[in-house]
């Protein structure tokens, strides 16, 4: 009997687990699993309703942090008040599971008050745990399915500021049992693998500090490796090792590299000021990588949006003419189509597995593009809030969920 209780008891602890492991389906990151910003189980009416419905809204408070999804729950990261707040909602009903608060105070510079004091980097769940970057550069991590604190740490000993200029905006990775941050602040930090049980440093390289950009990770040139824009450089590093490979400058008038790199094929695909949009190939020569330029696009230079992939095309919204969507065919850098301009500041691009692109301006405007169309062709625009949207969407199935200035909003799709 009592090894009855005890085998029932180890199931039970075991399925407990399972649960709080990020589930194939699931949302846990910034851009999604592979960060590259494809829903693959979205649903796509054929014919778009004339409007979304709202089945819930809950205030959550001010930040850009994008909310994730793992296992049926919601977490999304932001300011009430003075306090730095995680939530854990039901991602059917938007209730309330547990609440994790940590008082925070943070001056905004004064050129990008507008912003407001609220995180911009976007919560990653992994193994259990979920892993915050606060906007003045503190790390934490908790608890996923109780909200209790697991360890924290923030790093005003090791360098003279916390967080760069503008507020701490790159999300954090976690592979293969370590979290990837870049801590520290302007001119000075460190692009540090933390071991993800205990927040223990494993390796750091201090080349420079933080920029807004976040990392990938991939294989090219023979090496495991993470990409990632520094405050003047885009670099390379040994996953492994924390050694840098290779660099390329990209110093910015402001300091302001916040484009996240995509890789295509063995390609890497980015943005640097001035320069336009490029691809380079990483070759070896000897001990040495270099990255080689493959093509060029001096219409569509990105500042804030990271684009999105579909077979060859790439799909993104340039800076140029206040802000204009493109289609890059991504072997050859040529552009395919670009929009009118005007279209914002930003915006955050989902690809829904191949059959539509949703394009969310920092307007609150939510367009719907055809990914096969060969011009900018919009099937439907929805205004979705009544304040700015400068996080990314969630798609759960048939629901999109839009972060705008304070709130979280569930709209449901109702076509067939």
């Amino acid at each position: 009997m009592r090894f009855q209780t005890s085998f029932k008891s180890v199931v039970l602890v075991a399925a407990v687990l399972t649960s709080l492991t990020s589930a194939a389906g699931d949302w846990p990151q910034w851009r999604g699993p592979n960060r590259d910003a494809n829903v693959k189980d979205a649903f796509v009416p054929g014919t778009w309703p004339k409007a979304l419905k709202e089945e819930w809204k809950v205030t959550v408070g001010v930040g850009h942090a994008s909310p994730v999804e793992a296992n049926g729950r919601i977490y999304i990261f932001a300011r009430q008040g003075e306090d730095e707040v995680l939530l854990c909602l039901d991602s059917v009903t938007g209730k309330e599971i547990w609440k994790s608060t940590q008082p925070i105070s943070y001056e905004m510079h004064e050129a990008a008050r507008g912003h407001g004091k609220g995180p911009k980097a976007t919560p990653v769940v992994s193994n259990g745990a979920v892993y915050t970057f606060g906007i003045s550069g503190v790390l934490s991590a908790h608890d996923a399915g109780t909200g209790k604190l697991k360890w924290r740490r923030e790093f005003s000993k090791e360098y003279p500021k916390t967080s760069p200029l503008f507020g701490t905006a790159m999300s954090p990775l976690v592979d293969s049992g370590l979290l990837i941050a870049h801590v520290g602040g302007h001119d000075k930090g460190a692009l540090t693998a933390f071991d993800a049980e205990t927040g223990a440093v494993k390796w750091s390289n201090n080349a420079d500090g933080p920029a807004y950009a976040s990392p990938i990770i991939v294989t090219l040139a023979g090496v495991r490796q993470i990409v990632t824009f520094m405050q003047k450089d885009i670099v390379g590093v040994d996953f492994a090792t924390g050694k840098l490979l290779w660099k390329l400058p990209s110093k910015t008038q402001y300091d302001e590299n916040c484009n996240t790199v995509v890789a295509y094929k063995d390609l890497l695909i980015f943005s640097r000021e001035e320069q336009g949009l490029s691809a380079f190939r990483l070759a070896k020569q000897g001990a040495e990588i270099i990255p080689q330029q493959v093509w060029n696009n001096k219409d569509s230079e990105l500042y804030l949006n990271t684009p999105v992939l579909q077979g060859n095309l790439l799909f993104g919204m340039t800076a140029r003419q206040k802000g204009q969507f493109f289609a890059v065919d991504a072997d050859t850098g040529k552009t395919v189509w670009q929009s009118p301009g005007r279209m914002g500041e930003n915006a955050a691009i989902l690809n829904l597995g191949g059959k539509a692109l949703l394009f969310l301006t920092n307007e609150a405007k939510l367009i719907v593009q055809p990914v096969e169309a060969k011009t900018y062709s919009p099937v439907v625009q929805y205004t979705v809030a009544a304040s700015p949207t400068w996080a990314h969407p969630l798609v759960l199935g048939r629901r999109i969920l839009i972060k705008d200035e304070t709130s979280l909003a569930s709209l449901a799709i109702e076509g067939r």
